[in-house]
């Protein structure tokens, strides 16, 4: 079975081409990624199915679908559109799946606000995948213009997180 950083590098690989639909096989499981305008890609990781024989019968079992998940994207706000246009900003964004936290603890502060200056390697989030918790850096120096996401949020991979005004 193929590793979560080489499943988020095919992710990633369909997400920047023009491929619609992608399956991959191996081992007993199947993954498949399929594209559509207006939604989130989608991942179906489904185990092979085995013939069973009952009595000269040949009996094909469903196969079992672990995870199917297509959101519909909502339509963002006027002034978040036009800042998302806005190729002065940088967005940081999600690189994996996951539940968006904006401080390392529910009782502390959170690591950036709108107007916050930031260095390149500043801790602007967290993002929690299979319990594992992911500090995402600011990739460029500047100042925080706008937090898209509310604490607590699942993400999407490459969903913007923040846009920055780089320096």
């Amino acid at each position: 079975m193929l590793k979560i950083q080489e499943i988020r590098e095919i992710i990633k690989l369909i997400d920047q081409s023009s491929i619609e639909k992608f399956t991959f096989e191996s081992d007993g499981a199947k993954i498949k990624l399929e594209k559509r305008s207006g939604q989130q890609a989608a991942v179906v990781a489904v185990p092979e199915a085995t013939p069973v024989v009952q009595q000269d019968v040949i009996v094909a079992p469903q196969p079992k679908v672990e995870a199917v998940q297509v959101v519909q994207q909502e339509e963002p706000q006027a002034v978040v559109a036009e800042a998302l246009e806005d190729s002065s900003l940088h967005k940081v964004t999600s690189p994996m799946v996951g539940t968006f936290y904006s401080a390392p603890s529910p009782d502390e502060a959170a690591y950036v606000q709108n107007g916050d200056k930031v260095k390149a390697d500043s801790i602007v989030c967290i993002v929690e995948a299979m319990k594992l918790f992911n500090e995402i850096e600011a990739e460029v120096s500047g100042e925080i213009v706008e937090v898209l996401v509310k604490d607590g949020q699942l993400v999407e991979y490459g969903q913007p997180l923040f846009l920055v005004k780089a320096n």
